[in-house]
């Protein structure tokens, strides 16, 4: 199959959304069969590994799979689709960006309070573990969006709030906007504002590690406000207006 064209970044994943959702709605996938790995995948359709993860992140959002961590994904069902979804991507207008930020302070302030107040150690150690992981994806120069978006997702999951969750799932990887300050904030710009990220993840967790729902929720809402201020300092300076006069 023909690469994706490489000029239009938003098309890519949803070029393999459409296509393996077509698989699944007509055939050949039904549902309990096994996706192709993300490697398979990533050589068909000639995209990266985050392309190919994005892709299955909106599947999932969609109900049409299932990760089994460790063994792969599964495919669920078109008719199990869920009609709530929120479509983002890396290369939304700075208002679109702005508006599902503000949408995840207001969700994920609250739940990371409950996820203080209701965690248990083997949710607190699956949340290290998340925590673990983004880390050592910075430390390996390797993509974070995913491991970023693992994090957030953990702590709704332990908010024991099931709606948080659905909602959260029902947004890809790429609404944490890491990878896109990575592209466009240069290296060392780009350094800082993730060692900044890196810092407020741990601030969080040691909140909910201390069970202090209070500080847990001000961890998050500064964490997500900074991130919003972070997405905005990418937009380059817009020049000043000049009329026709002069």
């Amino acid at each position: 199959m023909k690469p994706f064209e490489r000029s239009r970044p938003r098309s890519l994943s949803a070029g393999v959304v459409d296509a393996l959702g077509r698989r699944i709605r007509i055939g050949p996938l039904r549902a309990g069969d096994k996706l192709p790995t993300e490697a398979a995948i990533m050589q068909e359709f000639g995209v990266s590994r985050t392309v190919v993860r994005e892709a299955l992140s909106k599947l999932q959002a969609a109900g049409m799979v299932r990760p089994q961590r460790g063994v792969g994904t599964f495919v669920v069902g078109a008719s199990r689709a869920r009609p709530f979804r929120v479509d983002s991507s890396p290369d939304d207008s700075l208002e679109q960006a702005i508006a599902l930020i503000e949408l995840r302070i207001g969700l994920e302030t609250e739940a990371a309070a409950l996820a203080a107040q209701r965690r248990s150690a083997d949710e607190l150690a699956s949340l290290k573990r998340a925590l673990d992981a983004f880390n050592a994806a910075m430390d390996q120069d390797m993509d974070t969006a995913f491991p970023d978006f693992q994090f957030h997702l953990e702590i709704a999951r332990i908010s024991h709030s099931p709606h948080f969750s659905a909602i959260l799932e029902a947004l890809s990887p790429t609404c944490v906007p890491t990878a896109f300050l990575i592209a466009v904030g240069g290296e060392k710009q780009s350094a800082v504002w993730m060692n900044q990220a890196r810092h407020e993840h741990w601030c969080i967790f040691q909140a909910i590690e201390q069970q202090d729902a209070q500080a847990a929720r001000a961890a998050m809402r500064l964490h997500l406000t900074n991130g919003k201020e972070r997405r905005r300092a990418c937009e380059p300076p817009q020049g000043p207006a000049f009329s026709s006069a002069d």
